[in-house]
């Protein structure tokens, strides 16, 4: 299976190695089955004590079924307490699940499973990049995965395909072959909610909209084939863009230069609407952003670099005619300059 990382950080700050994690899932899964013998129990104890990780690794196991089993039976602490009260599910079936909850929860720092709501799908996915981080990840085959901020994928690597699922956000993928190995012969899909995108050995952006996603060729080419059975199937070539729901794809139109700015770590404008500007920025730093109505529509242009929101806030004013209001570090208003207080 292709994983983006071998390790995992829990909220103490310790790291410890998915080996690990997945054998304490497995610990998991036999003690709440109420099937574990003497012997077992034993084992299982001299596991913890073997090392300082698996200790570790153990207090936060529990300290998520804690936070599950207060908030009553719901369906994450349900799946774990009732192997031994219902009959038991295949191993792998049962292991998997297991794996799943814990993996949630050391994703999160903080049994986030345990809630009865949340954005749990990107929090528990395989690869993921917090407000205003860009990650990159050199997958098995070959492929290179960058995530722009707030982005999430799931890998679902098999012998026949490769398909990288986007939860949300926007990322970019270059296929290359791993060094000393032939080109992969399995297609390499990106999918989302509206359909999939595969790679024709190229160099791409996909970013997830609210009901549309939209394509962007940098090398190469791909072909599209929306999510209904009944929608078009398009080949996007270099320079060429698009967007497409689950019935339809666009005609592709030419590449702009905004288009990959945020690769290279920057934010680009051009004759672009005030309001628009920072929505797009709002996506780089955590906390509410908005302009006031009676300067929404001032234009501007610019080249901003995405390494310090703040900054390119705090140089508006010198471009247009508004200033910046803070409410909090997290709250911040553009209004009109004769508003400044």
């Amino acid at each position: 299976m292709a994983t983006c990382s071998d390790t995992l950080t829990l909220p103490s700050g310790r790291v410890i190695s998915r080996a690990t994690a997945d054998a304490a899932a497995d610990w998991l899964t036999l003690l709440m089955s109420g099937e574990a013998v003497e012997e077992q129990q034993r084992q299982w104890s001299q596991w913890r004590q073997a090392h300082a990780d698996h200790e570790a690794a153990w207090q936060h196991i529990e300290s998520i079924v804690g936070r599950m089993k207060s908030f009553g039976p719901g369906p994450a602490y349900t799946a774990l307490s009732s192997y031994g009260a219902s009959g038991r599910p295949p191993s792998a079936a049962r292991r998997r699940t297991t794996q799943v909850l814990v993996w949630a929860g050391l994703a999160t720092g903080a049994g986030l499973l345990a809630s009865r709501t949340g954005p749990w799908q990107a929090r528990m996915a395989d690869c993921r990049s917090a407000t205003g981080e860009q990650r990159s990840f050199a997958l098995e085959d070959g492929t290179q995965i960058m995530l722009n901020t707030g982005s999430a994928v799931n890998l679902r690597f098999d012998a026949s395909e490769r398909r990288i699922l986007l939860v949300e956000g926007e990322i970019m993928v270059a296929t290359r072959h791993a060094p000393g190995l032939a080109a992969d012969p399995r297609p390499l899909r990106v999918e989302t909610a509206e359909g999939s995108i595969r790679s024709l050995g190229t160099r791409f952006t996909v970013r997830q909209r609210s009901g549309r996603t939209s394509v962007a060729v940098l090398e190469s080419a791909v072909e599209i084939s929306s999510r209904s059975a009944l929608g078009p199937t398009r080949v996007l070539h270099a320079g060429e863009q698009t967007q497409f729901n689950r019935e339809t794809v666009e005609t592709p139109r030419a590449i702009d230069e905004q288009t990959d700015a945020w690769t290279r770590g920057q934010l680009l404008a051009d004759e672009q609407r005030l309001d628009e500007f920072l929505a797009e920025l709002g996506r780089y730093r955590p906390g509410m952003l908005r302009a006031d109505p009676q300067i929404a529509g001032l234009r501007l242009s610019g080249v901003f670099p995405l390494a310090d929101t703040d900054r390119i806030l705090a140089t508006l004013p010198s471009v247009l005619p508004v200033s910046v209001q803070w409410r909090t570090r997290f709250w911040a208003t553009v209004v009109p300059a004769d508003q400044a207080r």
